[in-house]
């Protein structure tokens, strides 16, 4: 599937599933919690819930907690009167104010410092708040959508998230796989961020060779697509041209003390839990190991490797 608006690419079952949350969801004003490591793409499904809402014609305010120093995050958020704190000469609106009749994205809402905590508990509870120094309540219909790369139940555990604030956020939460978990979604991905730098840099590459394309398919992502593009742009802009035949993937040397067998056993494993046990035929470890699966059987047989084990 690809959004066209909002660029999210991927049909895997995963995403699939991510789909049909969003469409579930999105016509409704219930509050939306995203999460998923750095890279997943939170954002982009905070961007596709908005733009097949009933506020698509209004504004979405992006609001990065972790970006802002704590002393500035009330008076972004609420805003501030004039004269609230030195060098504030003029009234000013806060992010919530400017996403009235729309949508607000908390991104990275789990480093929200706890005393801001309890405010925002507020603006959900009661959709009001006063401007910094002001004494004028002030209503807002906005639809609040948070996104964080934190386990926020383990935060509340441990005092750094409050109890209340979670439930409020937790309303309809929706978990990004990892790209680990949608490499079947790679080629894909692949091919659309080739188009998108050829464009952007006025490069000719014609395509991805199958040995780059299973490279790219075998590594494990700990940066997500956010590392696929990256990685795609990088080798599109040192390639000569024609088909794309490297890629520059961070060197994964094995620990010394790793024999060389117990690497390629451990590469198998990764290999046949990925395609779910599936041996042979189109979308079997056999194809994305580009050996046959008489071969592979063998390998298996000598490196003791069951089915079973594979698919624990």
């Amino acid at each position: 599937m690809k959004d066209p608006i909002c660029n999210i690419i991927g049909s895997s079952k995963p995403m699939q599933k991510v789909y049909e949350l969003m469409s579930l969801v999105a016509p409704s004003n219930a509050t939306v919690l995203i999460g998923g490591e750095t890279g997943t793409g939170k954002e982009l499904i905070a961007r596709g819930i908005h733009e097949t809402s009933a506020r698509r014609g209004k504004t979405m305010v992006k609001v990065n907690c972790a970006a802002l120093p704590s002393h500035l995050i009330e008076s972004e958020l609420f805003g501030y009167e004039r004269g609230a704190f030195t060098g504030a000469l003029e009234r000013r609106a806060g992010k919530f104010e400017l996403a009235d009749k729309g949508i607000i994205f908390l991104d990275e809402i789990g480093e929200l410092p706890l005393e801001l905590q309890v405010k925002l508990l507020r603006v959900i509870q009661e959709r009001e708040f006063e401007r910094l120094g002001g004494k004028i309540t002030i209503k807002v219909d906005v639809r609040i959508i948070a996104a964080t790369n934190r386990d926020l139940l383990s935060e509340v555990g441990a005092g750094r998230f409050r109890s209340d604030l979670f439930h409020r956020l937790n309303v309809f939460p929706i978990l990004l796989p990892p790209l680990r978990e949608r490499w079947e979604d790679i080629p894909q991905l692949a091919h659309y961020f080739l188009a998108r730098y050829n464009k952007a840099h006025s490069r000719n590459i014609t395509g991805i060779s199958a040995n780059t394309m299973r490279q790219l398919t075998m590594y494990d992502w700990p940066g997500n697509v956010r590392e696929l593009e990256n990685m795609i742009e990088r080798s599109a802009l040192l390639s000569g041209g024609g088909v794309l035949n490297k890629v520059y993937l961070p060197d994964r040397k094995a620990p010394a003390a790793t024999t060389l067998v117990e690497v390629e056993k451990q590469h198998i494993l990764e290999i046949i839990r990925r395609c779910r046990g599936k041996i042979a035929g189109k979308g079997g470890a056999a194809e994305l190991l580009d050996i046959p699966a008489s071969t592979l059987n063998s390998k298996m047989k000598k490196l003791g490797i069951t089915s079973r084990l594979a698919i624990e």
